[in-house]
C-alpha cells in the first residue's frame, strides 16, 4: 500500500469520516499514476447504438408509454434528482462585475442583467429589497442592485435547486417544478409520487421545510396526489486525497488532511440506498416550466415504458437460463439476445453462468439529444483492455483530445446525453444490485485545480452515469431536443422555453 505518506494521525482523520487505508492508497496511487484515456472506437449513431422512434412507430410507442404507465400506477417508479450543486456558477460573471474594477455595466454580463431585468423570475423581490424600480443610472445603483441579489437575497449561496427559475401564477423554484414534473409519470395508483433529491451537507432541514412550505400548493394543483419526498447527502466517506505542488498529500494550515468532494460519482452510493425499482435520473437545472412540460412527460413515460419492456425480456431470458437443465436452445436465445442488445458478445459454447453473468446487470436506457453544441457526455462506443467493446456515456475528460483521432472520434458524435436516464436497480430475483461491482475505477478523473492560491492535484470518482455504470447494460434512446433544457449560466433563463408560456397546453394527466 502506497500509504507511506500518511500519519497515525492521518490515518485516524480517514477512518473517522469511513475512508479505509486500502481506500486512500489507491487514491493515491490514481493521483500519482492517472488512468489512461478511455479509448474510443467510434461514436454510437442513429442505427449504431443509437434507437430512433419515427412517427411511422406511432403504435409501438403509445405501447410503451402505456408500458410506463402502468409501471408508474404499480408505485415501481421513483425519480432521483442530483441536486447537491450551488448556485454560484449561475451567478460568476455578476460576481465579477460586483466585484470589478470597472463600472458593473461596463461588463457584457451585468449590462444585459439589468437591460432584461425585469425578464428575470426573481426581479419582482429584488426591485422590492434595492429599492430601485428602474434601470440603475449611476454606478452606485448599479453595486446596489448586483449587491442586493448576491449579497442580501444570497442568490449565488443558495443551492442551484432554490434559485427562482420561473414566473407563472407563482414564482416557482427548480425545487418545485421538479416536485410538479415527478408528480406526472412518478404517481402510483394511490397517488403516491416518489422523489429522491441529494442535497448539501447541512442543507437536509432547509429542505425539509421548504417542502413542507410547498406541499400544500403542489398537491392541490395536482388533486389526489401525495408527495413521498426523501433527501440525502454526499457521504463523507466519498471524499478524496488531493496532492499538493510537491506530489505530497495536499493539507490545511493545521496540518490535517484536505479532502475534497469527489464529483457526481460520489452518489452513486445514494442512488443504491434510495431502494428504487425504475429509477429516473434527472439534473436540477434541467427543467422547464410545468405549463410547458408535455413533450417532456410524455418522452419520460415513453423511456419509463422502454425500461421496463427490456427489463422484461432480460428476465424472461435469465428465468430460462437459471431454470433447471436449461436446453441449448434455451442459451443460444439467450446468447443471441445479449449480442443484439448489449453487444456482449459470448461463444458459441457459453453456458449459463457466463449468460447470466452478461445478462444479470442493472439496466439503464439514456435519452440522447441530438448534437447542437451544448456541453454534455456523447454515447459512444469503447474498447476495454480485453479488446471488449461497449456502449458508454464519455465525458470529454476522459478521451485523449490531443490524440488527433481521439479528438476527431469523439467530435464527431451525433448525440450527448443531457442526464436523461431511466435505470432499473433490480434483478430478475427481486433483490436490488450492489452497484459497486459495475464501477470501472479506471475511469476516475484526475485533474488539476487551483484553491486559496495553491495548485493541486485533484481526484473525482468515475461519475455517476459514466464510468461508475460502465459495466451496466445499456440502450440509448434519441429524445427531441425540445426536452432539454439545462441552466447553467442565470442569462440561461431568459431563454424562451424559461419564460412564461402564453397559454398552458393540455396535459395528458
Amino acid at each position: 500500500m502506497a500509504l507511506r505518506d500518511l500519519t497515525a494521525a492521518d490515518l485516524a482523520q480517514l477512518a473517522a469520516v469511513g475512508i479505509t487505508p486500502e481506500a486512500a492508497a489507491e487514491q493515491l496511487a490514481l493521483l500519482r499514476r492517472p488512468p489512461a484515456p478511455i479509448r474510443l472506437v467510434r461514436a454510437a449513431t442513429i442505427g449504431d447504438g443509437i434507437e430512433q422512434f419515427t412517427p411511422t412507430r406511432h403504435a409501438e410507442i403509445t405501447g410503451l408509454i402505456d408500458r410506463g404507465d402502468a409501471a408508474a400506477s404499480a408505485g415501481r417508479v421513483l425519480k432521483f434528482v442530483p441536486a447537491s450543486g450551488a448556485a454560484s456558477r449561475m451567478f460568476k460573471d455578476l460576481i465579477s462585475a460586483l466585484h470589478g474594477d470597472r463600472r458593473p455595466s461596463d461588463t457584457t454580463a451585468a449590462r444585459e442583467f439589468f437591460a432584461r431585468l425585469d425578464a428575470f423570475p426573481f426581479s419582482g423581490e429584488l426591485r422590492q429589497r434595492s429599492g430601485l424600480d428602474r434601470t440603475p443610472a449611476t454606478e452606485a445603483e448599479e453595486r446596489l442592485m448586483l449587491r442586493t441579489l448576491l449579497v442580501d437575497m444570497q442568490m449565488a449561496a443558495l443551492p442551484k435547486a432554490l434559485v427562482p427559475f420561473h414566473r407563472s401564477d407563482r414564482i416557482r423554484t427548480a425545487f418545485e417544478e421538479q416536485l410538479l414534473e415527478g408528480t406526472r409519470y412518478a404517481r402510483d395508483a394511490d397517488g403516491v409520487s416518489r422523489l429522491h433529491f441529494t442535497v448539501p451537507a447541512g442543507m437536509v432541514s432547509r429542505f425539509e421545510s421548504t417542502l413542507a412550505a410547498l406541499r400544500p400548493q403542489v398537491e392541490s394543483d395536482r388533486r389526489g396526489t401525495r408527495l413521498s419526498v426523501s433527501f440525502s447527502t454526499q457521504l463523507p466517506a466519498t471524499d478524496t486525497l488531493a496532492l499538493d505542488d510537491t506530489g505530497a498529500p495536499s493539507r490545511h494550515a493545521d496540518g490535517t488532511l484536505l479532502l475534497r468532494p469527489s464529483g457526481h460519482g460520489a452518489l452513486l452510493s445514494n442512488l443504491e440506498a434510495c431502494g428504487g425499482d425504475l429509477v429516473v435520473i434527472k439534473n436540477i437545472d434541467n427543467i422547464l416550466p410545468d405549463e410547458s412540460s408535455e413533450e417532456v412527460v410524455r418522452w419520460k413515460r415513453l423511456l419509463i415504458g422502454c425500461l421496463a419492456g427490456l427489463q422484461e425480456e432480460v428476465f424472461t431470458h435469465l428465468m430460462a437460463v437459471t431454470g433447471p437443465s436449461p436446453s441449448r436452445a434455451v442459451l443460444d436465445a439467450a446468447r443471441a439476445f445479449a449480442a443484439a442488445r448489449f453487444a456482449r458478445v459470448l461463444p458459441a459454447d457459453a453456458g449459463p453462468d457466463a449468460i447470466t453473468a452478461a445478462l444479470h446487470r442493472p439496466l439503464r436506457v439514456c435519452g440522447v439529444v441530438r448534437n447542437d453544441g451544448e456541453p454534455g457526455g456523447a454515447p459512444c462506443w469503447v474498447r476495454d483492455a480485453d479488446g471488449r467493446e461497449s456502449l458508454q456515456i464519455v465525458e470529454p475528460a476522459q478521451v485523449a483530445l490531443d490524440d488527433p483521432e481521439q479528438a476527431r472520434l469523439f467530435g464527431g458524435a451525433t448525440h450527448f446525453n443531457p442526464v436523461d436516464l431511466v435505470c432499473g436497480l433490480r434483478g430478475y430475483d427481486g433483490r436490488s444490485f450492489n452497484l459497486a461491482p459495475f464501477v470501472d475505477p479506471e475511469t476516475a478523473f484526475v485533474t488539476r485545480k487551483t484553491a486559496d492560491g495553491r495548485t493541486l492535484t485533484v481526484l473525482e470518482r468515475p461519475g455517476l452515469w459514466n464510468g461508475s455504470m460502465a459495466g451496466w447494460n445499456t440502450v440509448c434512446l434519441e429524445v427531441p431536443a425540445e426536452t432539454f433544457a439545462p441552466v447553467k449560466v442565470v442569462f440561461d433563463l431568459l431563454r424562451p422555453q424559461h419564460q412564461p408560456a402564453r397559454q398552458a397546453p393540455a396535459h395528458p394527466h
